[in-house]
């Protein structure tokens, strides 16, 4: 009985907050959220029941979903995506990526292999950065993870009234649709959110005018009195309880505002609070190390005290390796993101981009997602991919005709991957970025299925379907050697398909900012994102994923925030009512 009348508290508290949600304009109120200030108004010492580090794509449905029974404070280190049109306009894409100020919604890293990548600074993370497909989880997946399935298509359900919609489908979009059902990536299931084999239009946080909707759009979501957000506050340790306990107890943390003063916050009395962290793939191991909990030799060499240690902290780091080729055009097409997958049978994703300008922030001369200017520079090898080498294709980019922008790329990336690194501090400042190596194709699969992914491509380009996309009195070395100074791929020559596609593979290879792990469940934290050997601590966003979720994980990673938030506080409520 008490498990009942936990979830009917759920219940009412989750209506609440749906005819409030229902109750105003997404575009316009989302805007003035009563509960989200600058840090720098914050008191010195505050108490919550939660604390939530990091208002990206898990942190913010699960701060919206928490406030509806307690007081949350959500911490996020960058700020508004309001108002930045960068970040809400299809047509600026790729702008706030290129933008390298320290005030950007995107931070750039380069791993330790040499691959130029992006994490975010801002409220709603990656959702306000990325390329927008949506798409859920296998449900293979979620059997796997031990997720409840149906709590799991609840959630699902909850994200999507607000952020995801079904893309346009204009004649380039279409003709990789058709392509890829041509040579076989069968069968054609439509438009679809799920995860099926086979060729499929998926959704889009980009409504119908192009407008971009956020993981920050879910707090609307929320109770306003339960939730406060700061923005601009990075949190710089999380602080434990450990004298006279056999096990650490987190109980606050400490962040900063922009003017460098310090704050506490910390947790009301209360066994059941817990401070959880969602700071990301990089974020999140980042600063349980800096806390204390990570390996301890490594917290040693940054004269860190221990807490814990967990040699596993920031270990098993992976993304997703995308290579992509270029597709001159004799005919303009439209600006487009990824609208449409081929989801293969090998562990393979067919992807495609288009337009005269790739929606490169107005300007004409970019390839928006694919462009140097935000570090997408795969015509040299990784470790050849200096600032000197950027500026070279970013200044190659002024001098190409403009016929040489109007095409799309059509790019492959890998399921999984199974190829791992890891991640360690370089310094004890949390805005700086950790030293991550991700081993791109270290495993002999991954790499297989790269080859496998560009055999496909190369059909699609040669299928019926495509022919209107591409010269037919132009071969493909004539197409070569008319761009051989062009910033961007287009198909390789290979006489040994196998040798040299390997190659090409491994020189090619980029991000399309999968990456995740760090935090794995199972070895540092348990399946219920706890972090095991500490009280009062859990992890939840994508540093916890083994694989990446589906073809793009974003929609899963929202999703999660929803389903972790549900499970806790239908516990929680249980627990009240049964005492």
């Amino acid at each position: 009985m008490a498990t009942t009348h936990g979830w009917w508290r759920l219940f009412v508290a989750a209506f609440a907050g749906f005819l409030f949600f229902h109750g105003c304009c997404a575009s316009e109120n989302a805007r003035n959220y009563t509960f989200m200030k600058n840090a720098i108004s914050a008191p010195p010492i505050s108490y919550y029941d939660y604390i939530i580090v990091g208002g990206g794509t898990a942190g913010c449905p699960l701060a919206a979903t928490l406030s509806q029974n307690y007081s949350v404070l959500l911490l996020e280190r960058g700020g508004s995506p309001y108002g930045n049109p960068n970040i809400s306009n299809l047509g600026a894409f790729g702008a706030a990526l290129s933008d390298l100020s320290p005030t950007s919604p995107s931070q750039r890293f380069i791993s330790e292999d040499g691959v130029i990548n992006a994490r975010a600074r801002v409220l709603g993370g990656a959702s306000c950065l990325n390329a927008g497909f949506y798409t859920r989880a296998a449900p293979n997946y979620v059997r796997q993870v031990g997720w409840d399935g149906r709590l799991v298509n609840e959630s699902y359900q909850w994200v999507e009234r607000v952020v995801a919609f079904e893309p346009p489908m204009r004649q380039w979009q279409s003709a990789v649709r058709d392509g890829l059902v041509e040579v076989g990536v069968l069968p054609y299931n439509g438009f679809t959110y799920d995860h099926i084999n086979g060729t499929k239009v998926g959704g889009t946080i980009f409504d119908e005018d192009g407008h971009r909707h956020t993981a920050a759009d879910l707090l609307e979501y929320a109770n306003p009195s339960g939730l406060t957000v700061l923005l601009h506050a990075p949190v710089h340790k999380i602080l434990f309880r450990i004298k006279g306990r056999s096990r650490p107890r987190a109980h606050g943390v400490v962040f900063r505002d922009a003017s460098g003063a310090k704050h506490r916050a910390y947790l009301k009395n209360g066994t059941l609070n817990e401070i959880i962290v969602s700071a990301g793939a990089l974020g999140s191991p980042q600063l349980l190390m800096l806390s204390g909990v990570g390996p301890a030799d490594q917290l040693k060499a940054h004269n860190i005290t221990l807490v814990l240690d967990q040699p596993l902290v920031g270990q098993g780091m992976s993304d997703n390796p995308m290579n992509a080729i270029f597709i001159p055009s004799p005919v303009p097409v439209e600006v487009s993101l990824i609208q449409v997958v081929g989801i293969t049978n090998f562990g393979s994703y067919i992807e495609a981009a288009s337009g005269a300008n790739f929606a490169g922030g107005g300007s004409p001369r970019d390839f928006g997602m694919l462009s140097p200017k935000i570090g997408q520079l795969s015509t040299v090898p990784p470790k050849e991919r200096t600032p000197e080498a950027i500026a070279k294709a970013v200044e190659l980019l002024d001098n190409l005709d403009e016929a040489a922008f109007r095409g799309g790329f059509i790019l492959e990336k890998i399921m999984g991957p199974v190829s791992t690194g890891h991640l360690e501090l370089r310094t004890r400042n949390p805005n700086d970025n950790p030293s991550v190596t991700f081993n791109y194709f270290k495993d002999p699969q991954d790499l297989q299925r790269c080859v496998q992914g560009i055999n496909v491509i190369e059909q699609i380009i040669e299928s019926n379907a495509f022919s209107k996309f591409r010269f037919d009195n132009l071969t493909v070395p004539t197409l070569l050697n008319m761009t051989a100074g062009s910033p961007i791929n287009l198909l390789p020559k290979h006489a040994n398909t196998s040798t040299s596609l390997e190659q090409f593979c491994k020189d090619t290879v980029m991000t399309i900012w999968h990456y995740h792990g760090g935090c794995h469940v199972g070895r540092v934290v348990d399946n219920d994102h706890r972090v095991l050997g500490v009280d009062a601590l859990r992890v939840i966003d994508g540093s916890t994923f083994n694989y990446s979720p589906g073809t793009n994980p974003q929609a899963t990673v929202m999703m999660l925030g929803r389903y972790m938030g549900v499970r806790i506080l239908s516990e929680r409520l249980a627990g009240d009512d049964s005492k």
